[in-house]
């Protein structure tokens, strides 16, 4: 029986019965397994893959929708793999010319490294940001805040979502409820029994990727990135926003170095939703 051509295998819905092939398709391109992130976003968005018939993934993605059920503000899209023997064969324009005609006329985000940039342009998506990610042993500085951090309680769940959504600019209930399961830490910065903003901390592979993180101001970031450093004895990683130039100083000064640098695109849109100064750095690249 002749071997399908790839312009001819479906497009399908992905559950989490595909997350172990997930994993090794990001293995196979180089990345981390990172099967505690594939979890997550196949649990509060929607996966897209093509089954290779020699057996895995030919390709996948995610779609991560903000905003009303069934209106989305828009969507963010993440974790776009091809395998590398089917690379640069025109199977990631197809997929992410797929997902494109799927949302319609939903606005689209995503961050894109310098390889994938050219791509996405081409499908009509333009640059609107830029976000530096960081990794590093965090040493403590003698910062005297005065902003006060503690773990997140069931009861700060309700305050939390209200700020996100002021913050972020859309609804993201689905993502932010899973925190606390999905999070090692889940920490919020107080003032005066009110909250002005929250972390959270993660695990991936060796590290603990610290986002999201919304805050107040900078000095607000500051602590609660600090109180998260606190509690764990693994490297931490994030990508802030580069226009938050003196939280970057102040984190490269601690220990973390900066990596890369991946350009935030949006498709539909001119920019972002929301309020860029209180929003530091995403919860993942992959979801936005």
């Amino acid at each position: 029986m002749p071997t399908p051509s790839l312009s001819d295998l479906p497009i399908r819905r992905l559950t989490h019965r595909d997350l172990a092939a997930c994993a090794d398709l990001s293995e196979d391109r180089g990345w981390p397994r990172e099967e505690h992130k594939w979890g997550l976003l196949l649990s509060a968005g929607t996966g897209y893959g093509i089954d290779d018939p020699d057996g895995g993934l030919v390709s996948a993605c995610v779609v991560t929708e903000y905003g009303p059920y069934g209106n989305p503000s828009f969507g963010a899209v993440g974790m776009v793999l091809v395998a590398e023997r089917h690379a640069r064969r025109g199977i990631g324009r197809r997929l992410m010319r797929h997902i494109v005609s799927l949302m319609g006329t939903t606005p689209l985000t995503l961050h894109a490294t310098p390889n994938g940039r050219p791509l996405y342009e081409e499908l009509g998506f333009k640059t609107t940001g830029r976000a530096e990610m960081l990794r590093g042993c965090f040493t403590p500085g003698v910062t005297a805040t005065g902003v006060a951090t503690r773990a997140a309680t069931a009861e700060d769940l309700p305050s939390i979502l209200r700020l996100d959504e002021e913050v972020f600019g859309a609804d993201r209930t689905h993502v932010i409820t899973r925190l606390p399961a999905f999070a090692d830490q889940f920490r919020v910065a107080e003032e005066a029994g009110r909250i002005i903003g929250y972390a959270a901390a993660w695990p991936n592979m060796d590290t603990q990727v610290v986002g999201p993180l919304i805050a107040r101001d900078t000095t607000t970031a500051q602590s609660l990135l600090a109180s998260l450093a606190d509690s764990t004895d693994r490297p931490l990683r994030t990508d802030i926003d580069v226009r938050h130039e003196e939280l970057l100083a102040w984190a490269k000064a601690r220990g973390l170095e900066p990596i890369a640098f991946n350009s935030v695109m949006t498709y539909g849109i001119p920019e972002l939703p929301g309020d860029w100064r209180r929003r530091f750095a995403p919860l993942t690249v992959a979801a936005g």
